[in-house]
C-alpha cells in the first residue's frame, strides 16, 4: 500500500476520490466510499466526516466505528476533540485522544481502543462547516505528510460538497457550505441611507473550476505563469512613474513584491500542484491556512502579514481565472460593493454606479465614508464576518439608519425596507419644502446652516440642501485621487469651480489636511508609530512651504475679484497660525506684483482642533478673521480615542458635561475675541447634537449636506432658552453622557427630532 508520506501517496488519493465521484452512487454511500477509500490509503482504523447542521456536529460517515452511529452520533458546537478542531479551526494530532481535556466519549460510536487522533477542518471561504477524523488503536502522532494528505481530502471535499458534487447534502441534513440563509449583521452607519441591491465583491472571489488535476505537468506550468504574472504586475507599478502606484503607498508594494517572491509561499503552492490539485485549488489550500492562521492569532503584525498573504493569494487566483478586480469590473445595475476597507480613490473610481457599499473594517470619520455621504451612496461598516457571510450575486439590503446590513432577506423583509424607503422620500420631499425657510427658532434666533464638501459635485448640494454656504471645502480630496501631485492650473480650475458654483454664497476652503491616514501614493511617507499626533496637516505645510505656497497661489487665483477664506487645519500654537498667514501675505503680495487680479477681500482663519489651541482663543485676537470648531479631531484629541478605533470612537460622548464646558469656552472666547466662530463636522449633522451647540450659544453649523434638513427641521421647532435652562441642569451632573437625558427633554417639548 502506497502511504501518504510522498507526491504520489497524494495523488493517489486524489485519483481515488476522483474515481469515487464519477460513480452513479447516492451521496451518502459515495460518503461511505470516501471514509472507507481515506482509511484504507491511510492504513487507518478508522476515518470519520463530522458536518455541522443546526448548531451541531453530526456524523455523516464513518469506517471503524459503529454504523448504527452515522447520523445519530451528534456534538454540540465545541464539544468534543472535533468541536476543538471546528473552533480552531486548524489540525488536532492527538497521540492519546482519550486522556485530553477535551475529549467526549460517545458510547454509541464505539470508539474506546482508538487512542490516535487526526482532525482537520472542512473549510471553505472562512466557513467551517466540517470535520474529517482518522484514528488508529497504536498510540502514535501522524506524520506531517499524513497531515498535509488529510487537509488536501479536506479542501477538496469541502469544494466538492459545496458544488453539489455529494447530491443536495442541504436537503439530506441541511448543511450549509455556501452562506444561503437569511441572516442580519449589526454594524455602523456611515453614510445615511436605505438600499436593496446584488452583492459585487471589490475583490471578487476566482472561480475555482477544477479540483483535482489531470495533468499535474501542465498545472505547474499554469501555476508558473500567474506566479510571473502577478510579481511582473507588482513590479511595473513600482519601477514606473511614482503617479503610477495609484491610492498604495510604495511601502506596501515593496512588501508585497517581498512576500510574491517568498520561496515557502511558492514551495507550498507547488506542492499542493505535485500531489495532483489544480493550481487554482493548490492556491485555495494555502489561502485557507493562512485564514485560519489570520483567525486564530491575535498579533496585529502577524495579522497584517497574513493579510498580504491573503490579498496575494486572491491575486494569484484571479491571475489563474483571468478575473478583473476593483472598479474594472462589470457592475450590474442595482449594485452594492463589499469590501474589507475602501479608501476614497477606490470609491470615486466606481461613483455613481454603486447602490450601495458594505465593509467589513472601516470607521464612519474615514474618507471614504466622508466621499460615500457626498455621493449619497448608503455605506455601513464595522460588519464582522461580512466576508465570509457573503457571496456576489446575493441580494443584500444596506440600512444607513441603524448601521445594519440584511444578507439574503426574506421577501417580507424586502418589501419592509421598500416601504421605509418610500416613506424616507416622503422625509426628502418634506424638507425640500423647508429649503427656503430660514432656519429661526420659535424664540427668534437665527441659525446660519453651511455645508461641508470635498467634491466640486458637493457643491450642487447647496441648492438642494438650503444651506447658506460652504463652512469647509476639504481641498485634499483632489491630491488624493490624483496619480500625480495636481498641476497649478488643475488646482486653480476646481476652486473657481466651487466659487461659481456656489455664487455670492461664501466658500471656506481648508488648506491642505494630509498625513496621519491620509497618504498620497506620490510622496514619499515615513512609518509614524501614531500617525494622528504625528507630521500631518499645517505642520506639513509649515516645513514644505513650496506645497502650501502652490496651493495658496491657485486659491488666490481662483478668487480674482471675489471673497476668499482660507483655514489653516490641526494649528496647535498661535506661531503656526502666525507662519501659516505669513505664506498668505506673501502669496498676495506675489499677486500684486506680478499684476494680476488680487481677491475682493481675503479672511484667514483656524480650524480648532488641537485642545492646546482650545485654550489659546484670546490670543488669536487681531491675528485671525474667524475660528471653526472641528469637532472629529478635537474629541479625539479631548478624550484620548482614536476616532477610527471602533473599540473606543463609541466609547466617549460629544453630549458629555466635560466637552459641552470646552466648547462653551471656545464659544465664550472667540465672542470676547472678536472672532466669528463655528462648528463644524459630523456632530453639527445630528439634530439632537445640533440642539445642544444652539443651546451653548452657536449660530453658525457646517455639517454633510444630509444633516441640513434634519436640523433645519429642529431648529423651526425649538425655543432656545428653554434648552439653555435644561442643558445647563444637566452639564451639571457627574456623567459621562446626558444624550439620554436631552432626548426625553426634546420629545417631551414636542421638537422635531
Amino acid at each position: 500500500m502506497v502511504g501518504p508520506a510522498s507526491i504520489g501517496g497524494s495523488r493517489i488519493l486524489l485519483r481515488k476520490l476522483r474515481e469515487i465521484m464519477e460513480t452513479g452512487a447516492e451521496p451518502q454511500q459515495r460518503l461511505d466510499r470516501l471514509v472507507s477509500m481515506v482509511a484504507s490509503t491511510m492504513v487507518a482504523d478508522v476515518c470519520s466526516i463530522y458536518l455541522t447542521r443546526g448548531g451541531l456536529h453530526e456524523l455523516f460517515a464513518t469506517q471503524g466505528l459503529s454504523p448504527s452511529a452515522v447520523h445519530n452520533t451528534r456534538l454540540k458546537l465545541g464539544e468534543g476533540l472535533v468541536g476543538l478542531v471546528a473552533e480552531a479551526a486548524q489540525p488536532l494530532n492527538l497521540a492519546d485522544a482519550q486522556h485530553h481535556e477535551r475529549f467526549a466519549f460517545k458510547p454509541e460510536t464505539g470508539e474506546e481502543p482508538f487512542n490516535s487522533f487526526l482532525g482537520v477542518p472542512i473549510v471553505r471561504s472562512e466557513r467551517t462547516f466540517g470535520v474529517l477524523v482518522v484514528q488508529n488503536q497504536v498510540s502514535r502522532l501522524y506524520g506531517e505528510d499524513e497531515v498535509e494528505a488529510l487537509q488536501t481530502i479536506a479542501m477538496v471535499l469541502a469544494e466538492m460538497v459545496a458544488s453539489g458534487a455529494f447530491g443536495d447534502l442541504t436537503g439530506l441534513a441541511e448543511v450549509e457550505a455556501v452562506p444561503s440563509r437569511p441572516e442580519l449583521l449589526s454594524g455602523r452607519s456611515f453614510s445615511d441611507g436605505i438600499c436593496i441591491g446584488t452583492a459585487v465583491l471589490h475583490e471578487p472571489h476566482a472561480p475555482l473550476g477544477r479540483v483535482i488535476a489531470d495533468d499535474p505537468v501542465k498545472e505547474e506550468e499554469r501555476l508558473n505563469t500567474a506566479l510571473s504574472h502577478v510579481r511582473r504586475a507588482l513590479e511595473e507599478m513600482l519601477e514606473g512613474d511614482p503617479g503610477r502606484i495609484s491610492g498604495v503607498s510604495r511601502e506596501v508594494l515593496e512588501t508585497f513584491l517581498m512576500l510574491a517572491n517568498d520561496p515557502s509561499w511558492e514551495a507550498k503552492l507547488r506542492q499542493g500542484v505535485r500531489a495532483g490539485l489544480s493550481a487554482d485549488a493548490a492556491v485555495e489550500r494555502v489561502r485557507g491556512e493562512h485564514r485560519a492562521k489570520f483567525n486564530a492569532t491575535r498579533d496585529q503584525y502577524l495579522k497584517e502579514r497574513l493579510h498580504d498573504l491573503e490579498d496575494l493569494d486572491n491575486r494569484l487566483l484571479r491571475a489563474l481565472a483571468g478575473v478583473e478586480a476593483g472598479a474594472a469590473q462589470a457592475l450590474p445595475d442595482d449594485a452594492i460593493l463589499i469590501a474589507r476597507e475602501l479608501g476614497p480613490a477606490e470609491l470615486l473610481d466606481y461613483g455613481a454606479r454603486l447602490k450601495g457599499v458594505a465593509l467589513e473594517e472601516g470607521a464612519n470619520t474615514a474618507h471614504a465614508a466622508i466621499v460615500a455621504r457626498a455621493l449619497a451612496i448608503p455605506m455601513v461598516g464595522s460588519l464582522h464576518g461580512l466576508l465570509s457571510r457573503v457571496e456576489a450575486g446575493d441580494r443584500i439590503v444596506i440600512d444607513g439608519e441603524h448601521g445594519e446590513a440584511r444578507l439574503r432577506p426574506e421577501a417580507a423583509v424586502v418589501h419592509s425596507y421598500k416601504q421605509r424607503i418610500d416613506l424616507r422620500s416622503a422625509r426628502v420631499e418634506e424638507f425640500a419644502r423647508l429649503r427656503n425657510i430660514p432656519p429661526v427658532t420659535q424664540d427668534g434666533e437665527r441659525v446660519t446652516l453651511l455645508l461641508n464638501a470635498g467634491l466640486a459635485l458637493d457643491v450642487h448640494h447647496l441648492d438642494e440642501a438650503g444651506a447658506e454656504g460652504i463652512g469647509l471645502f476639504r481641498t485634499e480630496f483632489q491630491f488624493m485621487v490624483s496619480e500625480t501631485l495636481p498641476r497649478l492650473e488643475s488646482q486653480t480650475m476646481l476652486y473657481r469651480d466651487v466659487l461659481d458654483a456656489a455664487g455670492l454664497r461664501p466658500v471656506t476652503f481648508r488648506t491642505l489636511d494630509l498625513g496621519g491616514d491620509k497618504v498620497l501614493p506620490y510622496v514619499a511617507a515615513e512609518r509614524e508609530e501614531n500617525p494622528a499626533l504625528g507630521w500631518r496637516a499645517v505642520r506639513i505645510g509649515l516645513d514644505r512651504p513650496a506645497l502650501l505656497r502652490y496651493q495658496l497661489r491657485a486659491l488666490i487665483s481662483a478668487a480674482a475679484s471675489r471673497r476668499l477664506r482660507i483655514m489653516f487645519p490641526l494649528v496647535t500654537t498661535v506661531s503656526e497660525f502666525d507662519a501659516a498667514r505669513a505664506l498668505v501675505d506673501r502669496e498676495l503680495e506675489w499677486c500684486r506684483k506680478n499684476g494680476r487680479t488680487q481677491p475682493s477681500l481675503v479672511e484667514v482663519g483656524v480650524m480648532v482642533e488641537a485642545p492646546a489651541l482650545a485654550f489659546s482663543i484670546p490670543d488669536l485676537k487681531g491675528r485671525a478673521d474667524f475660528i471653526s470648531i472641528g469637532t472629529n479631531d478635537l474629541m479625539q484629541y479631548f478624550f484620548a480615542a482614536d476616532r477610527g478605533n471602533a473599540r473606543v470612537s463609541e466609547r466617549y460622548d460629544i453630549l458629555s458635561a466635560p466637552a459641552l464646558r470646552l466648547l462653551k469656552r471656545i464659544r465664550d472666547d472667540a465672542d470676547v475675541a472678536g472672532l466669528q466662530v463655528s462648528i463644524c463636522g459630523e456632530a453639527a449633522g445630528r439634530p439632537l447634537e445640533a440642539m445642544a451647540f444652539i443651546a451653548l450659544g452657536f449660530r453658525r453649523l457646517s455639517m454633510p449636506a444630509s444633516g441640513i434638513g434634519p436640523v433645519k427641521r429642529l431648529i423651526l421647532s425649538m425655543e432656545v432658552h428653554a434648552v439653555e435652562r435644561a442643558l445647563s441642569r444637566l452639564m451639571s451632573r457627574n456623567r459621562p453622557s446626558i444624550r439620554d437625558e436631552l432626548r426625553e427633554f426634546a420629545v417631551a417639548e414636542g421638537y422635531a427630532l
